[in-house]
């Protein structure tokens, strides 16, 4: 099987699936982010989350929590309050932890020059912790996400560690960080169809007639601003992203699944 046919049922079986997530649907906030992947022949969509607050009650090994053993007490894709979490704090009996997470979607991709286009998107949105997986069976990944998350225990063995005004604090803060994300989700959206409009275009026509029909498109004056804009919205992104965002670079080599190998880049 040629390799656009596998990638084709590869789509196909996923699609088709059952959403197993707790909530049992896509996110609203993210809804058109999918649905415009979905749409395209060389995408598709294989788990996404908008970003949510949460609260889970549980054990912390090291500091980390071990999702698979705790209680959601709370959990929520829109601005929290701090009587939300107190209410749900009544129902901690171990270590209760505050979480704000941002937005993750993770989109296989049909060819690795696909994901990269994709990968553009997602550091240009502020999405900077995004990055490819390369499978030796051609199951290529992009995984998008940003490293602006909160994580603090509120409690140890069902006692309340902190005061109500510091769990209002943080709630400020997680909600700043929510109304954050949903800026970078907006940036992302319109960033993505600019970029499918561009190759769209370059798809379209031979080699010889792309950059005629690409500098056709706007006029002169009208691409001078659009260069000067993009200029102003990176320097504007990062600015914000200086201090919340720590990009690094690395590669891995680990498996996948039991038969690959992957090679996974972030910037």
């Amino acid at each position: 099987m040629d390799r656009s046919a596998e990638f084709r049922r590869w789509k196909a079986q996923c699609l088709s699936k059952a959403d197993l997530s707790l909530k049992g649907s896509v996110d609203e906030d993210v809804a058109e982010i999918v649905q415009l992947l979905n749409g395209q022949e060389q995408f598709f969509t294989t788990s996404s989350c908008s970003g949510r607050i949460i609260l889970i009650d549980g054990s912390i090994n090291g500091f980390e929590v071990q999702k698979q053993n705790c209680r959601w007490l709370l959990v929520t894709h829109k601005p929290c309050t701090k009587d939300d979490v107190i209410v749900a704090l009544r129902n901690a009996n171990g270590d209760a932890v505050l979480k704000f997470e941002p937005l993750v979607l993770h989109v296989q991709c049909r060819q690795l020059q696909d994901a990269q286009i994709l990968h553009s998107v997602a550091i240009d949105s502020g999405f900077r912790n995004s990055g490819i997986t390369v499978g030796k069976r051609g199951k290529t990944m992009l995984a998008v996400r940003s490293t602006h998350g909160l994580e603090v225990p509120l409690s140890h063995e069902g006692k309340l560690m902190v005061t109500e005004d510091y769990i209002d604090f943080l709630l400020k803060i997680a909600n700043q960080k929510m109304e954050e994300n949903r800026k970078r989700i907006e940036r992302f959206y319109s960033c993505l169809q600019h970029a499918l409009e561009r190759q769209s275009i370059i798809r379209s026509y031979p080699k010889e007639k792309v950059n005629k029909k690409i500098n056709a498109y706007s006029p002169k004056k009208k691409r001078n601003q659009e260069k000067a804009r993009d200029r102003c919205i990176a320097e504007e992104n990062d600015k914000e992203l200086e201090n919340n965002d720590s990009p690094g670079i690395s590669a891995a080599v680990f498996p996948e699944d039991d038969e690959d190998l992957v090679l996974t880049c972030l910037w």
